[in-house]
């Protein structure tokens, strides 16, 4: 992988990132989350008063453990599973589709029995493209080169 440019959308400027594990799990479990998809991170921006859309140039150490989901799959659902039950995994990048609100809903009824696995296939259908990469390591993080940040509109 070469040179890339992705987003993350925040209430505030970005220049170092860092890892903040938060009290709610997510989709490729505790990290630093951008996408290469600046609307997506516009809109993940637009949840604060003052959105901000942090730019970071990606220079991928090849050292790194890197996951990549190309598109959801059995295994995508599966690791998103034992990431939102908290189970820690040991890889430094994580890329994949990102569980909206609508898929995260259907992953909630299929852990809690309410979807089989067959019914949450025919349910779990984007509106738009997702993506996200979550930057899970301090190593990781050492890949991003703060560029700019841009305010939006609330």
């Amino acid at each position: 992988m070469g040179k890339m440019t992705v987003y993350h959308g925040s209430y505030t400027e970005i220049r170092k990132p860092r890892i903040i594990a938060g009290r709610n799990t997510k989709d490729f479990g505790t990290g630093f989350y951008c996408t290469i998809i600046k609307e997506q991170a516009e809109r993940w921006a637009k949840r604060y008063q003052t959105p901000v859309v942090n730019i970071y140039d990606v220079r991928m150490n090849t050292r790194l453990k890197i996951l990549e989901f190309r598109e959801m799959t059995e295994e995508w659902l599966d690791f998103i599973i034992q990431c939102r039950y908290g189970r820690p995994h040991d890889y430094d990048i994580v890329i994949g589709a990102m569980a909206n609100d609508q898929i995260y809903n259907y992953i909630s009824d299929y852990m809690d029995g309410i979807l089989t696995r067959e019914q949450f296939w025919s349910m779990a259908k984007f509106k738009y493209p997702t993506h996200q990469i979550n930057f899970c390591t301090e190593q990781a993080l050492k890949c991003l080169e703060f560029r700019k940040s841009e305010e939006g509109k609330a």
